[in-house]
């Protein structure tokens, strides 16, 4: 048992050891100099806290989408397993316990792992606010970032993440005369996100300059809002197979109120579950999968294959990220710095450089 005084108030926290006693009250002496110490009757308890950081996320005015998100994961996968948990009382070898309860309840390890961010995204939140002195997920996430590293190596594979040449010429063909050849073309060749798809409006495609600007899109709920971020604005340069796509599309595309390029027949907004299944079907008749309901791309490897098109091509990183819409290189680099060329490469571009200047001597 450890007795201190905090803020003129006696307080008692009980161990099992002395060891664990001896280590806590040195913590908890660099805490209360610090100013961070909560001690453990005042502390929230995680689904209190929880609940702070979604009306925070609402007030703070994130997308109705994403706020719908954080509530799912903290109703459905936080609060059933750490709810009534004290913040303070927390540890690293907590959060470890959690994941693993999760995953032997049958929740997927990728759905575990994106619990876990949520939880450390609410710990960060009220370390903010002063409610608890540390965040164990980020200390337990430092403690095995090369194990996590290693594991989690997000590198894409043309053929599992991005369709091969052959594939996409294939799906191209299959799409030919039917209404989602021009949603597959422009996606294919300008990157764009199937939100930004789903919200682009003809005003903002220049037919003339051969260009398309990217100023809305639409969420998950069809509702129309900005991009996703200052840099996702962004106009860019349309290929011709793209622009013959487009004015043939204007021809016989559905009236819409929104000016929508790619709308429902009756003119509103597309679901992105009902794209997601046309593109399905054209993966059928291509004969690259065999049910459109189970797909083996999803609309955003049409972005991915643009991307490594733009790559092999000769694109430069900052050129990508612009077209794109990253908001940072390191956004850029962290997805497709394996498609630009390595260093094989470059030696055989050094020799061509060589050679254009002096030949190719023989030393």
């Amino acid at each position: 048992m450890v007795a201190y005084t905090h803020k003129g108030k006696q307080r008692l926290k009980t161990f099992q050891s002395k060891r664990e006693a001896i280590a806590w009250r040195a913590e908890m002496q660099v805490e209360v100099k610090r100013g961070t110490h909560t001690p453990a009757t005042t502390s929230p308890t995680v689904a209190e806290a929880g609940a702070a950081w979604v009306e925070q996320a609402a007030v703070d005015g994130l997308e109705r989408a994403t706020v719908a998100l954080y509530r799912q994961h903290l109703t459905h996968h936080i609060v059933p397993y750490l709810g009534s948990v004290k913040l303070a009382a927390l540890t690293p070898a907590d959060i470890t316990e959690y994941r693993n309860a999760m995953i032997r309840d049958g929740r997927s390890p990728g759905l575990a792992a994106k619990a876990v961010q949520f939880l450390g995204a609410i710990l960060a939140h009220a370390m903010e606010d002063g409610r608890v002195s540390r965040n164990v997920v980020h200390e337990r996430s430092k403690r095995r970032a090369r194990r996590v590293e290693q594991r989690h190596d997000a590198r894409l594979e043309v053929g599992v993440d991005i369709p091969t040449k052959d594939e996409l010429q294939a799906i191209l063909s299959a799409a030919e005369g039917t209404r989602w050849r021009p949603l597959i073309t422009t996606a294919l060749f300008t990157g764009l996100r199937s939100s930004e798809l789903r919200g682009l409006r003809w005003a903002d495609v220049d037919l003339a300059k051969g260009t398309l600007t990217v100023r809305q899109r639409a969420d998950r709920y069809q509702e129309i809002g900005s991009p996703k971020s200052r840099t996702s604005q962004r106009t860019i340069p349309i290929a011709g197979m793209v622009l013959n796509a487009l004015r043939e599309w204007k021809l016989a595309c559905p009236f819409s109120p929104l000016d929508l390029v790619f709308p429902t027949p009756d003119g509103h907004v597309q679901l992105h579950s009902r794209q997601h299944r046309g593109f399905g079907a054209v993966q059928v008749a291509a004969g690259i999968c065999d049910h459109p309901r189970a797909p083996k791309y999803s609309m955003h490897s049409l972005r991915h294959a643009c991307a490594s098109l733009w790559i092999e091509h000769g694109f430069s990183p900052k050129r990508v990220q612009a077209l794109m819409g990253h908001s940072t290189i390191a956004m850029t680099f962290d997805r497709y710095g394996h498609l630009w060329p390595n260093e094989a490469d470059d030696a055989e571009q050094m020799r061509q450089v060589q050679a254009r200047l002096v030949g190719n001597p023989a030393h």
